[in-house]
């Protein structure tokens, strides 16, 4: 069974950096498509980057050029490097794997369709 602990949430202003990490155990994730998504209050649960198991990676366009999806497959880990951080990031961030063929690897594609997710992390930017 497939385990994911989310990381790294917290307060931040508009402009600031945060880093997620996603530790995974009971399978080599370095295999499996690998994702972050978020969901704000009153609002669906969206895509924001997904790393393949090539190591390609795909970014959902309201974090394009802010946001860094990286994985450390010694560790097991999933990262989330965000910057220049805006009062729409604030959501609860989640991680999420799955068995996937590279090329439905895309931020495009629901949550749903990966079998494991973590039980998120809040992430709060301030104006």
């Amino acid at each position: 069974q497939v385990q994911l602990v989310e990381s790294g949430g917290g307060s931040v202003q508009a402009g600031g950096s945060l880093r997620l990490s996603c530790v995974a155990s009971g399978y080599s994730y370095s295999k499996l498509c690998m994702g972050w998504f978020r969901q704000a209050p009153g609002k669906e649960r969206e895509g924001v980057a997904t790393i393949d198991s090539v190591g390609s990676t795909n970014y959902s366009d309201s974090v394009k050029g802010r946001f860094s999806i990286s994985q450390d497959n010694a560790k097991n880990t999933l990262y989330l490097q965000m910057n220049s951080l805006k009062p729409e990031d604030t959501a609860m961030y989640y991680c999420a794997a799955g068995p996937l063929a590279n090329s439905y690897c895309i931020a495009t594609m629901p949550i749903a369709i990966f079998r494991y997710k973590g039980q998120g992390t809040q992430v709060t930017v301030s104006s």
